[in-house]
Formats: C-alpha cells, structure tokens, sequence
C-alpha cells in the first residue's frame, strides 16, 4: 500500500469534509472510486462512479447541507480498508435541522486511495 492507511488518515479525510473542500476530499479517491450515498431510488442508495461523478454527487450534498459538519467521530482500519463512524449536524436548504448518526465503510486500493465508500445513516423518527 502506497500511503500508510491509519487512523490520522481517516480523520484527515473527515476534516476535509468538515472545511467542505471538495480538492482535498477527491485527492483521497482513486479514479475508479465509487460513491453509495445514504439515500437514493434503491436500497443502496443513489450510487456515483468516477472521481468526476463522486465530486458532483458530493457537492450536491454540501449544496443540500450547506452548514455540513461530522463530529464525535471515531475510526478504525483494517488491511484495505476503514470505518469511520460520526455525527452528522446541519441545516437543509429547506430549514429542516438534520443530527443523523452514521458510518462509512471504506475500501482502499493498494495506493492508499479510497476505491469504495459506502455511507450509512442512522433514520430519527
């Protein structure tokens, strides 16, 4: 594996998702990446392909979600892959405060780039 994966780099990845920098989110995903969103018109939710694909799907969230933040988060890492597990706060566009707790199960390839994330989220009723 190219880059060491640890930890500090599952929560260097979060943190880019906290400062919504969509360059420094995309320098962790492979070319061939594949993004699962929590949501979508079928069980696994609405699925991106490509780092051009996963780039859009991600800025529709941050647009959706425009205050986004992960907090509370805990990581673990395995060989080829991590979970990474936090809190997710925010503001809809629509007014509606969202605090959701999730997951993301993580696949790495053998560079150190992420090839697969699949997110999970925690349904409030």
């Amino acid at each position: 594996m190219g880059e060491k994966l640890t930890r500090d780099v599952l929560k260097g990845f979060l943190e880019a998702f906290n400062e919504h920098d969509l360059d420094a989110i995309m320098g962790y995903f492979a070319d061939d990446c594949v993004f699962y969103m929590p949501r979508g018109a079928k069980p696994r939710g609405d699925r991106f392909t490509g780092k051009t694909e996963v780039r859009a799907g991600l800025a529709k969230r941050f647009e959706g979600i425009p205050d986004v933040h992960y907090g509370d988060d805990r990581h673990w890492v395995g060989d080829g892959f991590g979970v990474s597990e936090w809190t997710l706060t925010g503001t809809s566009t629509s007014g509606q405060r969202i605090e959701v707790r999730g997951v993301d199960l993580l696949e790495f390839d053998d560079g150190g780039k992420i090839t697969r994330k699949d997110s999970f989220w925690k349904i409030v009723e």
